[in-house]
């Protein structure tokens, strides 16, 4: 078994210090002989407090130590003996993989609960889950509920429930398959240990402030119930989670669930999609001036020939805000104004020479082979930007403006362990002000169509993610969150002007500042074959 992530260090209290200075009187000098000769120390300042980063990459088998600082495991999410059920929500998933990892002398006895979206009888995926399943008296097939065709079941998420009378709520981006677990870079959010409720509530959950953890739960369970639509699916589970404590929960559950749903919907209900997306962001409070949207995803669907469904409904859904209600001075912009955007997605020589060579590049997608296709790749070029950062032919820095956001330089140790991660991070001028973890790549699918006539938002997928902002983490309106590179935790100096505001750390996945592609290159596309070897002698036949 993995050994355990890293224990988080903790700062000593107030109280922690009292006790200790208490404790060293036990032979205590008299006072006449305490003078002190020299002038008096100065009181020493209370250290500021600090978040490690809320969001954590999963370890890569072919990297050092060095570059797994922090990183997890799936031994170390669902490795633990006390786990009595798992609900394993996935697109793609190999039981035997997943039985693997379970704590061996517990797992013939932990529930396990597998929900995938391969609805079609003849589907080879899943007839292969149904005879992997036969093998294990403890585990239980769900089909999720599939209106729209082209959906897919898209969520990650684990869900765990254990004998020490707590739960908790995992959400990832890798696939449950030994490759995404090997040598791609994924992320994971975990959440605390939620105790059960000592006295169960009494009718339905309240809807809760966004970002609170009585939120979380509501629109977990609005989440969960929408699997019941036309048939049980996890009925148990929900009756199982309404009985435990999220108020330790600090974020924003960002989903999406397929079918169509009404613009104007009734108060107190989750949205689901962009308007999901467009909803949490108005509550969360963003710095005045320049900034910048990096969204980093390991797919791009077909948008359309024209650039007006992601400038108008994705784009536009991301750059809402709660602007601060005290504005700077004149001579300074009085509101943040509509941020700029980058999309990190990988080369063909970059896939090329990640760890896995171009057998990483079969988890990520685009297309650029029809006429509609090329249309699509001029608007998103301008756009794209490296996931290495060291093509000899890409823009370097200097030459690529980063709009005077709070862009700093690091090097995330990723540049080789090719992206299955999705995240959507927002930029300000001193630091960050949101960011999101989650299964959504850019795709009508995930997010949405635009409102149609009948006022309706289409949605094809199941999706859900995690968004976090600085005020939200700390409960100060000062908090300011920092990149950070190959660690969760933030720097000890220099990470900011302002030494006594909190600090929350955010792990970057890719190297900063970001490298733009350059005229000659164009993103990896898995359809197309390449003949040129990668750095294993290996060629691509595509498919």
């Amino acid at each position: 078994m993995a050994e355990p992530p890293t224990k988080r260090r903790r700062a000593n209290t107030d109280e922690e210090d009292d006790a200790q200075a208490a404790g060293s009187t036990k032979h205590a000098t008299p006072s006449s002989l305490s003078h002190p000769i020299s002038p008096p120390r100065k009181k020493k300042a209370k250290e500021r407090m600090r978040v490690a980063s809320p969001f954590r990459l999963t370890t890569i088998r072919d990297l050092s130590d060095a570059l797994n600082v922090d990183a997890v495991s799936l031994n170390d999410l669902i490795g633990d003996p006390l786990i009595a059920e798992l609900w394993d929500f996935n697109y793609l998933h190999d039981i035997e993989f997943l039985m693997g990892h379970l704590d061996e002398d517990t797992r013939a006895l932990t529930k396990v609960h597998v929900v995938h979206g391969f609805w079609k009888r003849e589907d080879s995926n899943r007839l292969l889950l149904q005879e992997q399943a036969k093998r294990y008296d403890n585990v239980t097939l769900h089909t999720a509920y599939m209106p729209e065709m082209f959906g897919i079941h898209h969520s990650k998420m684990l869900v765990l429930i254990r004998h020490d009378d707590t739960a908790q709520v995992i959400i990832h981006t890798a696939n449950m398959i030994a490759k995404d677990w090997t040598n791609l870079t994924n992320g994971v959010w975990i959440s605390p240990l939620l105790p059960k409720l000592q006295q169960p509530r009494q009718g339905a959950e309240t809807c809760g402030r966004i970002g609170s953890g009585s939120r979380f739960k509501f629109d977990l369970l609005s989440y969960l119930r929408a699997y019941n639509t036309m048939r049980n699916v996890c009925n148990s589970l929900v009756d199982e989670i309404t009985k435990y404590d999220f108020s330790a929960v600090r974020g924003a559950l960002v989903a999406s669930v397929p079918g169509k749903h009404d613009v104007q919907h009734e108060p107190g209900k989750t949205r689901w999609g962009w308007q999901g997306l467009k909803e949490t962001l108005k509550e969360v409070p963003v710095q005045s001036g320049t900034s910048e949207i990096v969204v980093q995803i390991s797919s791009i669907a077909t948008l359309g020939a024209s650039d007006t469904w992601l400038q108008k409904t994705l784009f536009d859904s991301l750059s809402e805000s709660r602007h601060p209600t005290q504005q700077p001075s004149s001579s300074s912009r009085s509101q943040s104004s509509r941020p700029s955007f980058k999309i990190v997605f990988p080369t063909r020589d970059e896939i090329a020479s990640s760890l896995d060579g171009y057998a990483s590049g079969a988890s990520i997608h685009t297309k650029i082979q029809s006429a509609a296709q090329a249309k699509q790749l001029q608007y998103l070029f301008p756009l794209f930007h490296h996931w290495a950062n060291d093509s000899r032919n890409g823009v370097s820095a200097s030459t690529s403006s980063s709009g005077g956001s709070s862009i700093r330089p690091g090097e995330a140790g990723r540049k080789r362990a090719a992206p299955h991660i999705k995240t959507y991070i927002r930029y300000g001028e001193k630091s960050i002000d949101w960011a999101m973890l989650t299964s959504a790549n850019i795709s009508k699918q995930a997010w949405g169509e635009a409102t149609n006539k009948a006022g309706e938002v289409r949605v094809a997928s199941w999706e859900i993610g995690v968004l976090v902002w600085p005020e939200l983490l700390t409960g100060d309106a000062e908090a300011k969150m920092i990149g950070t590179f190959k660690t969760d935790e933030t720097r000890r100096e220099g990470d900011l002007d302002d030494e006594s505001s909190p600090v929350v750390g955010l792990r970057i996945p890719y190297s900063l500042p970001l490298q733009k592609y350059g005229n000659s290159e164009v993103p990896w596309v898995a359809t197309m074959s390449y003949r040129q070897p990668d750095w294993m002698g290996q060629v691509w036949p595509g498919y």
